[in-house]
């Protein structure tokens, strides 16, 4: 029995194709289903639909074999246990940095910054020798230097529209961004010959999507 953790959302909804191009489809649409655990059109395999920062765990404690996250969930979380099999190369953006337009950092050596990524932003920050004190939001990033709260923000980026919106600019880029297939490094040996054979069906639709 193979278990791919999805995230709900887009992700889930980019996936589909590549599943099914595998030959892999879910039985119940986790829109409508109460189901926690999908039967697909496989027998052997099963699928969860969690929250996106919870995939990596799941992979890594092995309560799935594989699964789909952004690379910016892996960026922020441990990657004990895990192995990063393919760049899906769907739900693409861009984690980066983003000012008020008439603000940017104006040179400070001390930022304000709000995010959900406190690990990515402190990292990224102390390579460029800024001292920062990250207040952790987990929505509407925008509104923080609107009403004073932070100087900057870390966030994905897509079209840059929300961010016109609310008179900001987009700064540095920290990462490009795209959804992974990830694997629980103990199930990679024990379960390796149909693990890797639906790594390289899901590998082969990506391929085929990108011509």
């Amino acid at each position: 029995m193979i278990t791919i953790a999805l995230s709900k959302g887009r992700i889930y909804k980019q996936s589909l194709p590549l599943l099914a191009a595998a030959g892999v489809e879910p039985t119940e649409d986790p829109e409508t289903s109460r189901k926690l655990i999908l039967d697909t059109t496989q027998a052997s395999v099963k699928l969860v639909v969690i929250r996106a920062t919870d995939v990596p765990t799941y992979v890594q404690f092995g309560a799935a074999d594989i699964g789909f996250v952004g690379k910016d969930t892996l960026m922020e979380h441990s990657s004990h246990g895990i192995s990063e099999m393919l760049d899906l190369g769907i739900s693409r953006c861009r984690l980066s940095v983003a000012y008020p337009a008439d603000a940017k950092n104006n040179g400070k050596r001390q930022l304000k910054i709000a995010t959900k990524y406190v690990n990515i932003a402190n990292r990224y920050f102390a390579t460029k020798g800024i001292q920062t004190e990250i207040i952790k939001l987990y929505g509407s990033m925008e509104l923080a230097p609107l009403v004073g709260l932070a100087d900057c923000i870390v966030d994905l980026v897509e079209t840059g529209n929300t961010l016109k919106a609310n008179n900001m600019v987009e700064g540095e880029v920290i990462a490009n961004i795209s959804c992974r297939l990830i694997a629980n490094n103990a199930a990679l040996k024990t379960r390796h010959s149909s693990i890797n054979e639906l790594v390289e069906k899901i590998g082969a639709a990506v391929n085929n999507s990108a011509k």
